[in-house]
């Protein structure tokens, strides 16, 4: 191939090109292409500093090139540090811990803070940090906390003493829950993320006088409120648009406000326990009460089943299982008048559809891009005339139920779910899989010309056009699909 000329490249795209990597490998490697790639990479490669071990090896933290180095803190916007670093730090040498004050002070461009723990105990660690960044002439912007341990009351007055904030998280497993009791209205005219990861036992009153502080929340996740304060704690929030909260149900049944005292959401995430085949009573009710007006773009589901299904189907390995939860169809329906033209992205997890559920998603929800959900089939075909004619659909990700072919019909709740299968389904025997050639023939089809990721249980599929060599050394467009049959849980976006 040709090989790059660094002088022929446009040095005005540049840095937006180079902005565009995901890694500090990458980052670091620009670095060493010559003195303009290291010029706009440099800044990129220490933007971003994060002292958690991945490895089991030496531990090096950044303090130590910040201190030798002091011209890149300028370059310094994230920070994140971990407890069990800090710890194995401290007793290698006496001095490291003030090494790293040192270099944090020197991070007076610093945006972002993290901080994460899982250790029983507590120590001065984090209130030493804190005390550093209060000195900084630049207002810190988002802070996480992320703690096994209590924080602590002088913490928490440290804490409280930070204004200008834009984001915060705190996730604090042990002590009393913090949920900006008395920093909530200095909070007020910058706050628009919030994550509050222990509100149980705090009551609704209090949650609700503390978010009325906070008007311009865009962005919004609780962990541990009742179900029954979710609608008036959104009448507290105009601005909001996404929300994450857990469905917990409760004995007392809270009055719906009016749909035009609610924001309009465009992205919904509920998790929640299920204890039956239909879900958590008025689960479904529950999410439309406080969706009453359209807009939502994004809505996922992340329910774990308690008990077994009322039939029975057979796993992707051959072996008989039992489904979980089942979405009402009428939910699908009232759903699709009020969001068909606007959602793109159906989450449900392990949560069960139909085939004629997911047709019926399909047809009523014209831009959906991302499908994730259960489904029974009887074979791979039956999946792509399922999503046939989804032309938006980008990403798939089904757990299967491969239905046993002696099986001539399985119902649910009086529907039918699949047709009685065809005399050639009955002579099959061999176990069903779906292959690398299955992906390639469902990306190719004009029924779903922008289908690029695919999951079928732990099997991932990645679609994409690449450039390989052609004739005169120029390059010739062809479609790869790549397959990760590793088990790997994480899901390529």
């Amino acid at each position: 191939m040709t090989p790059l000329v660094t002088d022929d490249l446009p040095l005005d795209i540049l840095p937006i090109i180079i902005d565009g990597l995901t890694s500090r490998q990458d980052y670091y490697a620009c670095t060493l292409v010559n003195k303009t790639f290291n010029k706009i990479a440099t800044p990129l490669l220490y933007r971003e500093l994060d002292s958690r071990a991945i490895a089991k090896c030496s531990l090096y933290h950044p303090a130590t090139t910040l201190l030798k180095r002091p011209e890149l803190a300028k370059y310094v916007r994230h920070i994140t540090e971990t407890g069990s670093v800090h710890r194995n730090l401290s007793g290698q040498s006496q001095s490291m811990m003030d090494d790293i004050r040192n270099a944090l002070s020197s991070c007076t461009k610093l945006t972002s803070f993290a901080w994460i723990d899982e250790s029983l105990s507590t120590d001065d660690t984090l209130l030493s940090l804190i005390e550093v960044i209060r000195k900084h002439k630049h207002p810190l912007r988002e802070l996480t906390i992320r703690t096994h341990s209590d924080l602590g009351a002088e913490v928490w007055t440290q804490l409280n003493a930070l204004t200008g904030l834009r984001s915060i998280s705190l996730w604090c497993m042990e002590g009393p829950p913090r949920v900006l009791q008395g920093w909530s209205e200095p909070l007020g005219p910058t706050l628009t993320h919030l994550e509050l990861g222990r509100c149980a036992g705090v009551p609704p009153t209090i949650l609700v006088t503390v978010l009325t502080h906070l008007p311009l929340l865009t962005s919004l996740r609780l962990k541990g409120a009742p179900a029954n304060s979710i609608p008036t704690i959104l009448t507290c929030l105009p601005n909001l648009k996404v929300l994450d909260t857990e469905y917990l149900p409760s004995f007392r049944t809270a009055k719906v406000p009016p749909p035009e005292k609610m924001p309009t959401l465009t992205s919904l995430t509920v998790r929640t326990i299920t204890v039956d085949t239909l879900g958590p009573e008025k689960l479904w009710s529950w999410i439309k009460d406080i969706l009453p007006s359209s807009g939502l773009e994004k809505f996922k589901l992340h329910a774990f089943t308690m008990n077994n299904a009322r039939y029975i189907n057979e796993t992707a390995h051959g072996e008989f299982g039992d489904s979980g939860t089942t979405v009402p169809r009428m939910f699908l329906l009232d759903f699709a008048k009020l969001h068909g033209s606007c959602l793109r992205e159906f989450d449900i997890g392990m949560v069960e559809l139909t085939m004629s559920d997911v047709r019926c998603l399909k047809t009523y929800f014209g831009k959906l891009e991302v499908l994730a959900c259960a489904v029974a089939v009887p074979d791979v075909s039956a999946i792509h005339l399922m999503i046939s004619g989804a032309r938006n659909l980008h990403t798939l990700k089904l757990s299967v139920y491969w239905i046993p072919y002696e099986m001539h019909a399985i119902s649910l709740g009086g529907k039918l779910l699949v047709p009685k299968a065809s005399p050639a389904h009955l002579q099959l025997k061999q176990e069903i899989t779906f292959t690398l050639q299955n992906a390639i023939d469902m990306m190719l089809t004009h029924e779903n010309p922008k289908l690029r990721n695919i999951g079928i249980g732990r099997q991932q599929f990645a679609g994409k056009w690449i450039l390989v060599e052609g004739e005169n050394q120029r390059g010739i467009p062809k479609f790869e699909v790549f397959a990760d049959h590793t088990g790997d849980t994480k899901w390529i976006p």
